[in-house]
């Protein structure tokens, strides 16, 4: 089991404000798991009582619609924290979270998390901006679906996986999705989803080979 005082990850989120005598604490009750790609790491309306630190790959979230499909929200990869809003709302799970490459991480009880935050006022203020920054991000994605058109959302979406999660060694994007997926992140229905991806391929933007999807023309996409 890896020592979280040595451990880089930590750098990447709150962890980074606990002194070493916290850090051993955590080190003495955490749990690691792994996780293959399309793994349930919560559902909906769960009770997890920890939080999930994202020491390898990414996930994504999600929360079923009216329609009976789930709605991409946002992708969390390496160094984020997962669960803290329920921990510290102290009730079950809002969203599910669901593996999109096989992913190590590390889970750290509730009550761990808990005394942390009555203790060490860094790390609280730590969480709470990274909450605050998770609210403002949600805020934003929720104005772009209201008033961007949906081809200047799916070149951003591309954008944001390529800047955030990179490629891999055949210069593909490193997070594989589905067409659905495409068109449930940029709120479209898939046949226009696959349209406007075919059309970025036409105009050289990007090329594909199956799922895959690789990023040709940065600049062009962003002139979208």
């Amino acid at each position: 089991m890896k020592n979280c005082q040595q451990c880089i990850i930590k750098e990447l989120n709150s962890l980074k404000t606990l002194n070493n005598e916290e850090l051993l604490s955590i080190t003495d009750c955490k749990t690691t798991l792994s996780f293959k790609r399309g793994d349930v790491i919560f559902g909906e309306s769960e009770n997890i009582n920890g939080v999930f630190c994202i020491r390898q790959g990414v996930c994504k979230i999600s929360k079923m619609g009216i329609n009976g499909k789930d709605q991409i929200i946002n992708f969390i990869g390496k160094g984020n924290l997962l669960g803290q809003r329920s921990v510290i709302a102290d009730e079950a799970t809002n969203l599910k979270a669901t593996s999109m490459t096989d992913m190590d991480v590390c889970f750290i009880p509730k009550k761990e998390i808990i005394n942390n935050l009555t203790n060490n006022s860094k790390f609280s203020l730590s969480v709470l901006k990274n909450m605050s920054n998770a609210l403002k991000e949600t805020d934003n994605h929720i104005v772009d679906l209201a008033q961007k058109p949906v081809k200047i959302r799916m070149a951003e979406t591309l954008l944001y996986i390529y800047d955030n999660f990179g490629v891999d060694d055949d210069g593909m994007l490193s997070v594989i999705l589905t067409r659905d997926d495409y068109a449930n992140i940029v709120g479209t229905a898939t046949e226009s989803a696959i349209r406007i991806l075919s059309q970025f391929k036409k105009d050289g933007l990007i090329t594909t080979e199956g799922k895959k999807i690789k990023i040709i023309d940065q600049q062009g996409l962003l002139n979208q």
